[in-house]
């Protein structure tokens, strides 16, 4: 857990769960991925989840329960917003369900954080979610057992009032990457939305257009490109300002990642720099592709230098938090 981040959008990591598994091609070049491969490698809750390849760690597909973590959103008095599993994925397919059940008693035993957390695997998270119900009276259990002090009913009571509907300080989120990605995860949002939680997407590493048709009951978009060798076209994070706009949704320009929007003067001896099309996000060679294609001129400068100005405006939308 890392109380302070350097990631725009939350205030601190969680990581109760580390280990993942490569389901899509935003996985590719995941920081956590090749941070529990390197930096990480011989750290106990990292050791083992990934494996040596030619393009770098990869997750094994194996996933841990932090135990001595679990608790740490408890001691922490002053409220923040908390990124879950920064390091993983809640509902990555290894994870035991009861291991969810602990993290979401933790959430309930904690109200006055927010905790913000991130999906690939929507499918599931919505299948647990309406599940939950049946499980609350184990979860308010574990509450009561972990942070029940003098007074466990008292705690027992808040958890077990809390889990019986939709908790407000849990904000459930799902990530994408490209058109394919968005058509396949919408509608599991769809549902979890439908029956009251609080819905978002992050958009990032955008690699490829999206249209957000549809996806108008959502909270909250966070847009952002890869800090990577991957580029995104700005059309991309237009419309995906557009469409926040028009449905007053919050919108938040995570950051251009390691490409910024150029020109060929400004790009002129930088040897890394190129078009990049509307339909794909691989730079080109001028000559091989031309901006009456649709395509904008793009330089790999760096996260910092390319920093985070959608058409000269920061964009730092929030959802209202709930208390």
């Amino acid at each position: 857990m890392a109380d302070g981040t350097k990631i725009e959008w939350t205030d601190a990591t969680w990581n109760p769960i580390t280990g993942c598994a490569v389901v899509s091609p935003g996985c590719t070049n995941c920081y956590a991925m090749k941070l529990a491969g390197t930096r990480l490698k011989n750290h106990p809750s990292r050791k083992g989840l990934t494996k040596d390849t030619k393009a770098g760690p990869v997750w094994t597909g194996e996933v841990r329960l932090n135990r001595n973590w679990l608790d740490q959103p408890l001691h922490w008095t002053k409220p923040r917003m908390i990124f879950v599993c920064a390091h993983g994925d809640l509902f990555a397919e290894g994870v035991d369900e009861v291991w969810i059940d602990y993290v979401f008693a933790v959430m309930a035993l904690a109200p006055q954080h927010t905790f913000q957390v991130l999906t690939k695997r929507p499918e599931r998270m919505r299948e647990y979610m309406l599940g939950m119900l049946s499980r609350r009276q184990f979860i308010a259990g574990y509450g009561a057992l972990v942070w029940g002090g003098d007074r466990p009913d008292l705690v027992y009571e808040t958890v077990d009032d809390a889990i019986a509907k939709p908790l407000p300080n849990v904000w459930l989120g799902v990530s994408v990457e490209d058109q394919k990605r968005a058509d396949e995860r919408r509608d599991p949002m769809g549902a979890l939305a439908e029956i009251g939680w609080l819905t978002w997407v992050s958009y990032e590493p955008a690699i490829g257009p999206v249209d957000w048709t549809d996806w108008e009951f959502i909270r909250w978009l966070v847009s952002g490109g890869e800090s990577g060798p991957r580029s995104s076209h700005p059309e991309w994070h237009r419309a995906a300002r557009d469409f926040c706009a028009d449905n007053s949704i919050p919108f938040l320009f995570k950051q251009w990642g390691s490409w910024a929007p150029s020109t060929l003067e400004e790009a002129a001896g930088n040897p890394q720099s190129g078009w990049v099309a509307l339909s794909g996000n691989r730079p080109a060679k001028a000559a091989e592709l031309y901006p009456d294609a649709g395509a904008a001129f793009v330089a790999n400068v760096g996260k910092k230098s390319a920093g985070r100005l959608l058409d000269g405006v920061e964009h730092n939308g929030f959802p209202e938090v709930q208390r």
